[in-house]
């Protein structure tokens, strides 16, 4: 089995992979496998029980969510299986906010961070009040202007 948008599989737990938390609570959810090679198969993860207390607690701490790790034992070793929700709000990690895209990790920045905070208001760039600028700021050629746009489109 291969990864996917919602599966990424690592052989060892490093605290890095609290982005991929992230990533995960920010797009669709999925599950993390700590234990298991590129491919999905088991490599027995070394030190599991004690991983299975730290892991929570780390995304806790450093996200602000709650994740479900379960311990697995199979003819071939054990293995952890974290299982992220999506979230209807913005996790951030250290302040940068990540996002799954495939089977790839991507920090948002830019137009994009943008476009994901407003969507997760359930906004868009168009219905965002912008400072400092009133009804009384444009002029009835603007107005005609758009009109006829909007028409046109």
């Amino acid at each position: 089995m291969p990864e996917t948008q919602n599966i990424e599989f690592k052989l060892i737990w490093r605290d890095e992979y609290i982005k991929w938390i992230c990533g995960f609570a920010n797009a669709y959810g999925g599950t993390i496998f700590i234990g298991k090679d590129d491919t999905g198969n088991v490599v027995d993860l070394q030190g599991s029980k004690k991983l299975l207390e730290e892991i929570p607690n780390k995304v806790r701490d450093a996200l602000g969510i709650l994740v479900d790790v379960n311990l697995h034992q199979t003819n071939f070793g054990k293995y952890i299986e974290i299982i992220v929700e999506q979230h209807p709000y913005p996790v951030n990690y250290k302040g940068q906010y990540h996002y799954r895209s495939g089977s790839t990790k991507q920090e948002l920045k830019g137009a994009a961070l943008d476009k994901f905070l407003l969507e997760k208001k359930g906004k868009r760039w168009d219905g965002v009040p912008i400072p400092n600028v009133s009804i009384n700021d444009f002029t009835q050629e603007i107005f005609d202007f758009f009109r006829k746009r909007a028409f046109r489109s």
